[in-house]
């Protein structure tokens, strides 16, 4: 079932389970996986786009894999607030996914997250190359991690 508001996510969840975040992009998803204690979110894996029955084979495997109990989606809103294109684009993409599996589905505001995954990258001295290679597994990390720290409230 898909949440919009983040108080309906967090009381649809089972307790002590882990959830994923999900970093959209044209041509790649990254992939971020918290504790089971929703405390702390990892960068996991980049996943490139083919097609949806591809992409999502690859995320259900993740899910089933690390017992994930929720799915938390990078809603990509314009810097007003306000959602054009790319939010339309999440949205069926969240819908085709609750078709594949029960768990509750989120969206969390993702406005800023790659700069910042970007700006941290870039404090580590990571090579352009690296950068590349993970900076959407990262930016999933920084989408998680803002809802996890909102959830630890409610």
């Amino acid at each position: 079932m898909i949440h919009d508001a983040i108080e309906e996510f967090a009381a649809a969840l089972q307790p002590m389970s882990a959830l994923m975040g999900l970093d959209l992009g044209e041509k790649t998803i990254g992939v971020a996986v918290s504790d089971r204690m929703r405390g702390v979110a990892s960068p996991l894996e980049t996943v490139r786009r083919k097609k949806f029955t591809l992409d999502s084979a690859r995320l259900i495997e993740i899910v089933t894999d690390r017992k994930i109990g929720g799915i938390l989606l990078g809603l990509p809103k314009n810097m007003d607030g306000s959602e054009g294109p790319r939010c339309q684009s999440t949205r069926a993409f969240a819908r085709n996914l609750s078709r594949l599996t029960d768990l509750p589905i989120g969206f969390w505001d993702e406005r800023l997250s790659t700069v910042a995954a970007e700006k941290a990258l870039l404090e580590a001295d990571t090579t352009r190359k690296r950068r590349g290679q993970v900076i959407d597994h990262v930016a999933a990390s920084y989408i998680l991690q803002g809802a996890l720290d909102r959830l630890r409230f409610l």
